[in-house]
């Protein structure tokens, strides 16, 4: 199965991408502000999630519905 991002675009493992919405996410304090990047992702069982690091340190898991391929 494929993963793509919002614009439908592939995403691979490393990949960067950037979130197109403000976000609130379990375990992470605040938001997640629309436009922060997102490096060196990776992809998950589920095609419509992918995992990476927001600010350096905290792991959140993402819809890829929310992202785009930077």
């Amino acid at each position: 199965m494929e993963t793509k991002g919002s614009n439908g675009n592939i995403l691979q493992d490393g990949d960067a991408v950037v979130v197109i919405k403000d976000l609130k996410v379990k375990r992470f304090p605040g938001e997640i502000k629309r436009g922060t990047l997102v490096k060196n992702i990776r992809l998950t069982d589920d095609p419509g999630e992918i995992e990476g690091k927001v600010e350096s340190s905290v792991m959140v898991l993402l819809k890829t519905v929310f992202v785009k391929k930077r």
